[in-house]
């Protein structure tokens, strides 16, 4: 009987360790799995910085990406009739907007207007002048 309990305590602490060391192995596996995916990532950018380097790359993507040609050539659009542009027009990125106020510029700001009078809405719109309804007879 004592052979029996000893075995089980045994077993029950083997179990703990045992599940632990499977916890882990599977870490050990996601993280392999990850850096090799990171890995493959740095890669494509590299390459993609390497082809950067290149001025025959640099034009082409100008000509792509901005419709640039170069001095003495001739660039063309073809318009259809309603005057809109066909096929990929190239388009600039937006410019950047202006600047998100930092937090203490916001505190400041809620200091300025904490003992001001609240600004009441404006009215709102009149409603049609006609009744939305017809009249019966």
């Amino acid at each position: 009987m004592v052979l029996l309990a000893v075995m089980v305590l045994l077993i029950a602490s083997y179990t703990a360790s045992l599940h632990t060391w499977w916890q882990q192995q599977q870490e050990i596996r996601a993280t392999e799995a990850k850096i090799e995916t990171q890995k493959t990532a740095i890669a494509e950018l590299e390459d993609d910085a390497e082809r950067w380097e290149d001025p025959a790359y640099i034009e082409q993507q100008a000509r792509a990406r901005f419709g640039w040609v170069l001095p003495g050539e001739v660039g063309y659009r073809v318009v259809d009739a309603d005057g809109e542009v066909e096929g990929d027009v190239p388009q600039l990125a937006e410019p950047p907007s202006a600047k998100a106020p930092q937090w203490y510029e916001k505190l400041w700001d809620s200091t300025k207007v904490a003992g001001q009078e609240p600004v009441e809405p404006t009215a709102p719109a009149e409603g049609p002048s006609e009744p939305l309804l017809p009249e019966s007879p």
